[in-house]
């Protein structure tokens, strides 16, 4: 409150001994000292009237709420941290290296093997076909390069 040093409160202590006397001085401080004291009760009582106030009107209420809504714990942020923990040291199974098998799946019914065995002809005859139009894109790309083309330019 008072920002006072040494040096300033023995320059007091000097006046007062000069103004009030070596007799009196001793009444004084503690007049000074009651006066200090009753100030501090009611500064207290102040504080405490105060705080009473806040908490009827729910100032402790939305406090905590708001410091409950800040906590990570309590907003489930730690579950999601360790399932992201989790997932990011997850290695999928390996056959062979992992003792653990992966679990054997039944053979195809019949019609879902030939229809399986339909869609890898399909797609084997797809990408021959694919490979047969790349070469042969690129053969006329050869053919159209020739060397007489090549020939007629000049360097400038």
């Amino acid at each position: 409150m008072f920002d006072l040093g040494w040096t300033e409160l023995l320059v007091v202590g000097i006046v007062a001994l000069i103004v009030v006397g070596p007799k009196d001085l001793p009444g004084m401080f503690r007049t000074l000292g009651r006066f200090t004291a009753k100030a501090k009760g009611m500064a207290r009582e102040f504080q405490r009237a105060m705080n009473d106030a806040a908490d009827e009107a729910g100032v402790k209420d939305v406090a905590s709420d708001l410091k409950a809504a800040t906590n990570p714990k309590k907003m489930g942020l730690d579950a999601v941290n360790d399932a992201v923990e989790k997932f990011e040291k997850w290695q999928p199974p390996m056959p062979g290296k992992d003792k653990t098998e992966p679990a054997k799946t039944e053979p195809l019914s019949e019609e879902r093997a030939e229809a399986a065995r339909k869609i890898n002809e399909a797609t084997a005859k797809k990408a021959e076909a694919r490979i047969a139009a790349q070469e042969a894109a690129k053969a006329e790309a050869d053919t159209k390069a020739t060397p007489e083309d090549s020939a007629g330019k000049t360097d400038a």
